[in-house]
């Protein structure tokens, strides 16, 4: 093993220790208020009388055995109660990020190294996922015994030590709150940061300690690779690890899925965006312009496509101007697309630029309507490059007839790219939305909210707040759903014996033998 790889395993065995003495711990905590052990074990059942004696099973094609319904004493629901010290230690790293000095400054260090986004926006995403991913999780029972029914008892865990890859996109706010489910969960975590975003990620961790001083937590339950970071560190982590988070490029999920260790990736967003001829289009306008110019376009989350039936193409076009969007002709369509794609692949110079950044690299500085925030590019067809993601404050206009066209349109960009992730509508027919659920490759559809803003939760929606959205197998991703805290845990199952409920054949088949015969 190489000195860098030594380096490695090293982090990741000193968090292994911290995690085991941080689990150790809570354990004693929780035991102390927990019941010892629930009374429907056999031993339990044979000292009240009701011990079942094992059934022979009947042969096939006989009845199976009646047993007499044995009257079973009240399950006893296990004494709920999250340790104090997994809450404390996901406090510790929220409030390292959630203090305004640090967050500020954090933000700014964010934007200066990595080159993406703008520093207010930073602010306010910093800001409010954690504080609403502290908000599900207030209350929550995330370790040990968790539910009682007949026969099962369920168990939750930690999984170890969980190695997450952070993207350059959002190096603070994705890893603040994964080391927050992850600490809830009574999981130690080691991040391996983007060449871009490391610089943040440490001082983030800085941060962090210096909360764990304050609490009496062990530093080493949050850590992260040396700086400049490798992905010949990266990928040392990944197998040596519990459990891996990987958000970012494709390349980066791709490494977490193939490392061997058990993994949860997410996938490529390319959000379409479907205005039918009944929506609300001032309001439409409004929050497709706030989500798309959020952070200037760095979530996956942003709207990327436009499909607008053509009865409210003119009137909706309008409500766009009026809130910064300016249409585009032919020629600039073509200019922007040789300049934000070579041979497909996306190019920096527009990338999650600031608008003035974006007008005068594209030559247009002295030509665009005054309040420009964002550029609106018209297609015939859902084609790429242009159908593609753009992570770039422009996106695709796309004119169809009616709404059966509009979910081929929407459809046809998904399965282009960002199968899995999610699809935003804006309609009064709410239907419709159903309709959209059963059609399309996407987990998530958006009605009538900003979509950036909504699909990683919100205060206006019930999804959990998270900067990582699982796509399904649509986007080969192990999780249909927004990662959350639910993700981090193993889950125990304590089984005993039941009264026995095995069905006769003709209990199961007997609608069946009447249709079509034995």
């Amino acid at each position: 093993m190489n000195a860098a790889a030594e380096n490695v395993a090293a982090i990741v065995e000193r968090a292994r220790r911290a995690q085991r003495d941080f689990e150790r711990q809570a354990r004693k905590e929780h035991c102390a208020v927990a019941p010892r052990d629930f009374p429907q074990t056999q031993p339990a059942l044979a000292q009240h009388g009701l011990a079942q004696p094992m059934l022979d099973q009947p042969a096939l094609g006989q009845p199976a055995l009646e047993q007499p319904a044995l009257e079973q004493p009240a399950l006893e629901q296990p004494a709920l109660s999250q340790p104090a010290l997994f809450d404390r230690a996901a406090q510790a790293v929220a409030w390292a990020l959630l203090h305004p000095e640090r967050n500020r400054a954090l933000s700014e260090l964010a934007v200066a190294t990595t080159g993406l986004g703008n520093v207010g926006d930073k602010v306010a995403k910093n800001h409010r996922k954690t504080l609403g991913l502290m908000h599900d999780l207030r209350g929550v029972v995330a370790y040990g015994s968790v539910s009682e029914q007949e026969g099962i008892t369920e168990v939750l865990r930690p999984k170890g030590v969980v190695a997450a890859i952070v993207p350059s996109t959002n190096p603070v706010a994705t890893p603040a709150n994964n080391a927050i489910n992850a600490l809830k969960t009574g999981n130690a975590i080691v991040f391996a940061p983007s060449p871009k975003g490391a610089r943040a990620l440490e001082r983030l961790v800085h941060h962090i300690h210096a909360e764990f001083d304050k609490a009496g937590l062990a530093r080493d339950l949050v850590s992260m690779l040396s700086v400049p970071p490798s992905k010949e560190q990266t990928a040392v982590l990944l197998r040596l690890a519990d459990f891996v988070v990987a958000t970012g490029s494709r390349n980066n999920v791709r490494a977490a899925t193939i490392c061997g260790t058990q993994a949860v990736g997410v996938g490529v967003g390319n959000v379409p965006v479907v205005v039918d001829e009944t929506a609300d289009l001032e309001q439409a306008a409004r929050f497709i312009a706030r989500s798309k110019t959020f952070d200037n376009a760095t979530s996956c989350s942003a709207e990327n496509a436009l499909v607008v039936v053509s009865s409210v193409r003119a009137a909706f076009l309008d409500a766009l101007a009026r809130e910064g969007g300016w249409l585009l002709d032919e020629k600039q369509v073509q200019h922007l697309t040789a300049t934000h794609w070579r041979e497909g692949k996306v190019q920096p110079a527009l990338l999650a630029q600031d608008i003035g950044v974006v007008l005068e690299r594209l030559g247009w500085a002295g030509l665009a309507p005054q309040g420009t925030r964002f550029l609106i590019a018209p297609s015939e067809k859902a084609e790429p490059p242009l159908s593609g993601e753009k992570m770039a404050l422009f996106l695709t206009l796309y004119t169809v007839a009616d709404f059966d066209a509009a979910e081929e349109t929407a459809r046809s960009i998904l399965e282009y790219q960002g199968a899995g992730h999610s699809v935003g509508l804006h309609t009064a027919e709410q239907a419709r939305a159903r309709r959209l659920a059963f059609a399309l490759p996407a987990c998530r559809v958006i009605v009538n909210q900003p979509h950036a803003v909504a699909t990683g939760g919100d205060f206006h929606n019930r999804l959990p707040f998270s900067l990582s959205m699982g796509c399904g197998s649509w986007g080969s991703n192990a999780i249909d759903e927004n990662l959350h805290w639910r993700h981090f845990v193993n889950r125990v199952k304590i089984v005993r014996s039941v009264a026995n409920r095995e069905p006769s054949l003709e209990s199961i088949f007997a609608d069946y033998w009447s249709q079509v015969g034995k």
